[in-house]
């Protein structure tokens, strides 16, 4: 399929389920703070303030699987298939130990997170409670990132799809059963997406040791090797970094907010998550991308690799256009979903619709962070992982607020997206005519 199948055919078969696996994960947030936004302001922005540990989860997750998923291509490209089931194994395995070390951290420590990450002193109650279960379930967010990817690497994107639906529908269930039938409030949000993933964590494994994957997965085949780790953190290092970042914007964001109030806090947390929505659908397409560039370089089919980047390119920027036509027409109503204060009403909608303009170039920035993490050309896909929301959205975010306040605070990221776009022209046009140079001279 990798090999042979028409490029844009191949691309939807990739990446739409990916796609739809990844808005399915990011519903999980999106449902939560739907149902957790009924119970008042302070735990709207409880859960604001947890939502970047989720990030620093998920950013663990890929440092193995984001890393194993881009070597695994290249080898399997190269008919090496020993070597990659060395390497699928090597990150589940490493993952799980990551991940029991990410629990022990976050119950022992707690308090202390919360307090740094902005909580507070009326936020506080209702934020220890959440991540007090929450952390139970950093292994298998940990664990089923990981999975996700490995699996997506080896063309089993409709499995990915499916155990993350299966996941999130469980996820809308059970909170408001838990939220408010159950009068748990936000210990039942926790308890609900703690269940959920333990679910699409099952759902993987029960696929790897029913034999259905074309990797045994045995703990015979982890190695402790130099040449292993190097290359899954040559690119997992550099999605680590980008989800670092990410959970930093959104720490910065809440830290800056909290001068204005809970009100503020609660908006912003809104905006966090109704644009992580978009990137989530963006990336997760960008992840059966991945595997596609990856295994046809591998092979040498460089005119499939430039298909692909092509065909990716135009459809991306599709998506991104409208979605921000979407949030820019529509503010006030997106934000009425999740709270019916006026205060959180009035600043959310500010914004959600400022934060949306630049939105239209995010899914071709994506596109080659991750062709340049494909290709295992680190530096490049690093700069671009963590332009928007490290090198140019940290100096805006801690300068701004001084001469703007709140709106200081809205404006930061749609100006560091300005930055952004300037490194993607620049980053963009290196690597398309490196590619071009390898494509075959038409006779």
């Amino acid at each position: 399929m990798l090999r042979e199948m028409p490029v844009p055919q191949l691309l939807i078969k990739m990446g739409l389920p990916t796609m739809i696996g990844m808005l399915v994960t990011g519903l999980y947030s999106i449902v939560d703070a739907c149902f957790v936004g009924g119970l008042g302001t302070q735990q709207m922005g409880a859960i604001s303030v947890v939502f970047p540990v989720g990030q620093i989860l998920s950013g663990l997750g890929l440092l193995f699987g984001g890393g194993a998923s881009s070597y695994i291509s290249r080898l399997l490209g190269a008919g090496d298939r020993k070597q990659a089931n060395h390497v699928a194994s090597t990150a589940l395995y490493s993952s799980l130990a990551i991940g029991v070390i990410a629990t022990l951290v976050i119950e022992i420590f707690m308090r202390n997170i919360l307090l740094a990450l902005g909580a507070t002193e009326t936020i506080l109650p209702f934020a220890v409670e959440y991540p007090s279960i929450f952390a139970l379930g950093a292994i298998f967010t940990i664990i089923s990132t990981t999975l996700n990817n490995v699996l997506t690497s080896e063309g089993a994107a409709k499995l990915s799809m499916i155990a993350m639906l299966l996941g999130a529908v469980l996820n809308v269930v059970l909170d408001p059963l838990l939220i408010y039938t159950f009068h748990l409030g936000i210990k039942g949000a926790a308890i609900a997406t703690v269940v959920s993933q333990a679910i699409t964590t099952l759902i993987y494994l029960s696929y790897l040791f029913t034999g259905k994957s074309v990797f045994t997965f045995s703990p015979k085949e982890f190695r402790v090797d130099g040449k292993i780790f190097g290359q899954i953190f040559k690119v997992g290092v550099p999605n680590l970094i980008f989800q670092l970042f990410t959970s930093l914007a959104m720490w910065l964001t809440t830290r800056m907010a909290q001068n204005y109030g809970d009100a503020a806090i609660a908006a912003m947390g809104i905006v966090t998550r109704m644009m992580a929505m978009g990137t989530l659908a963006v990336f997760g397409f960008m992840k059966g991308f991945q595997p596609v560039v990856g295994y046809n370089y591998g092979a040498k089919q460089y005119n499939r690799l430039w298909s692909a980047i092509k065909v990716t390119g135009k459809w991306s920027t599709i998506f991104c256009g409208v979605m921000t036509a979407i949030l820019f027409l529509f503010p006030q109503a997106i934000i009425s979903l999740f709270s019916n204060d006026a205060t959180v009403l009035e600043i959310g909608a500010n914004a959600l619709r400022v934060n949306s303009i630049l939105f239209v170039f995010f899914g071709i920035g994506t596109e080659y962070a991750l062709l340049y993490l494909a290709l295992g050309k680190s530096l490049g896909g690093l700069i671009l992982s963590i332009g928007r929301q490290g090198l140019f959205f940290v100096p805006t975010i801690l300068i701004l607020p001084h001469y703007f306040e709140l709106n200081g605070v809205i404006l930061a990221q749609p100006i560091a997206d300005v930055f952004t776009l300037i490194s993607i022209i620049i980053l963009a046009t290196k690597i398309n005519r490196e590619i071009k140079g390898l494509l075959p001279v038409a006779k």
